[in-house]
């Protein structure tokens, strides 16, 4: 394969090959694979199979989350008791979709994407599920509604009053997410970060050819990567599932 030009080899997209079945750093498909069909797939519910079968197809699809993700996702949601949960980057809402089922009935996601056509592939989704009434789907660029809901917050008394962020949105922004997701999230809460390790590629001698996207999201995520390792404001674990998830625990 070549370029326009016709006389260098062109560089795929790290996640070029990915969908819902292979989205994973293991190096055995045959061991992702029983973990799939024997604790994840199995427990996975019907809406969420089929908004991710239905993703698979999309151009993007890559970008949506693992089912094994998806199902830590849930009980992390759970063994918090979270209620109030906040969702940078949507996509097509199968992160979502885990978030509502997973929330209590008087559970609230303020899910925030500024591609609502995306997000209208999944909602007849999760309506279907009925989870509808727990998300707060705001159409927007990821910053500026964040500082939106501070100013909310704030007009309503309320302070760092969430329990819960996952952030899978544009990678060079994650670090002015944390900020603000800091003043948001009470302490003892979760920030979770997804593609943390960004297909292995933060890892990698800098030298090494790879597509302009991929140069500048892994150079964002190892900045990332940094900063949280050494934040004190935060508990961290990095974990080497799907494209890489960083949990963070807010300690002050």
């Amino acid at each position: 394969m070549t370029t326009g030009n016709g006389d260098a080899p062109a560089i795929k997209n790290a996640h070029s090959d990915i969908d819902s079945t292979n989205k994973t750093l293991l190096k055995s498909d045959a061991l992702y694979k029983y973990v799939l069909d024997t604790t994840v797939l199995p427990r996975e519910p019907e809406c969420m199979r089929d908004l991710r079968l239905i993703t698979d197809k999309h151009q993007w699809g890559f970008m949506q989350s693992s089912p094994d993700e998806a199902q830590l996702l849930g009980m992390l949601l759970k063994m918090a008791g979270a209620k109030r949960t906040i969702e940078v980057g949507v996509f097509t809402g199968y992160s979502l979709l885990a978030t509502a089922l997973a929330l209590p009935d008087d559970g609230k996601v303020v899910a925030i994407d500024p591609d609502r056509e995306s997000y209208e592939v999944g909602r007849p989704f999760i309506e279907k599920a009925g989870v509808a009434h727990k998300v707060d789907f705001r159409e927007g660029k990821g910053l500026e509604k964040l500082d939106e809901l501070l100013a909310e917050e704030a007009a309503a008394g309320r302070q760092a009053e969430f329990d819960f962020a996952f952030v899978d949105a544009d990678k060079p922004n994650y670090v002015k997410y944390h900020e603000q997701l800091l003043q948001l999230v009470r302490v003892g809460g979760h920030i979770i970060y997804d593609n943390t390790l960004w297909a292995g590629t933060v890892a990698l001698p800098p030298e090494t050819p790879m597509s302009d996207l991929d140069k500048r999201f892994s150079v964002a995520i190892r900045d990332l990567n940094a900063r949280l390792a050494a934040d004190p404001r935060i508990d961290v674990c990095q974990l080497a599932i799907a494209d890489g998830v960083t949990i963070c625990r807010r300690l002050v």
